[in-house]
């Protein structure tokens, strides 16, 4: 399967999990949840009843006497933060051409087709060649000009060469064909699926 949705998910994920196991330490603490409830929270725990603050002054000046290296160090964490965020940002914008001008070129009468559709019918007829367990598509690129990305997981007793050949004379060729591009560039990323030991009968 495709790497970047995945990846995607999981950072998606884990910001979401960070914010809301943060959120929701806050609410417990500001409706007196664990007097209420009866819970005793771990020594050290954060914002355990509604007159504790998440930073108090002892923890706000702690540092203020280590020199000019930590304010560095926060500086640079941060800037590599926000660096990383609009990197990844910019990546899943330019990555994903919205529609496909059939043709190759955008004429004001021209028909578009949307680059997921295009996946999606790719990846369905790869599933069904010899020797493949799953595969998906997506289109990379601008949209007068796309490359096509096929990931295939093949069983473990398959050959890489027939199914490459087979995936550009058959999903590939009838992608060109369909959209009426001369050049569609596709870039395939073959994968194993794991080994499946048989029971013995």
């Amino acid at each position: 399967m495709n790497g970047r949705p995945t990846v995607n998910r999981l950072l998606l994920g884990l910001c979401g999990a960070v914010l809301l196991g943060g959120g929701l330490l806050i609410l417990a603490a500001g409706f007196d949840l664990y007097h209420r409830l009866r819970l005793i929270p771990p020594a050290g725990w954060p914002a355990s009843t509604t007159h504790d603050v998440l930073l108090s002054n002892a923890d706000r000046v702690r540092w203020s006497d280590q020199g000019w290296w930590w304010w560095a160090a926060v500086i640079a964490v941060l800037v590599l933060a926000a660096i990383l965020a609009l990197t990844w940002l910019l990546t899943q914008l330019r990555h994903r051409p919205g529609s496909v001008h059939l043709g190759g070129t955008p004429p004001a009468e021209s028909v578009e087709l949307r680059g997921r559709a295009l996946g999606d019918a790719v990846a369905s007829e790869a599933r069904a060649l010899p020797d493949v367990e799953q595969a998906d598509a997506h289109l990379v690129g601008r949209p007068t000009r796309p490359r096509l990305h096929v990931d295939l997981t093949l069983t473990d007793h398959a050959l890489p060469a027939p199914a490459l050949q087979a995936l550009s004379q058959g999903p590939v060729a009838h992608a060109r064909e369909s959209t009426g591009l001369p050049h569609l560039p596709t870039h395939a990323r073959l994968h194993v699926g794991r080994h499946r030991a048989r029971r013995a009968e």
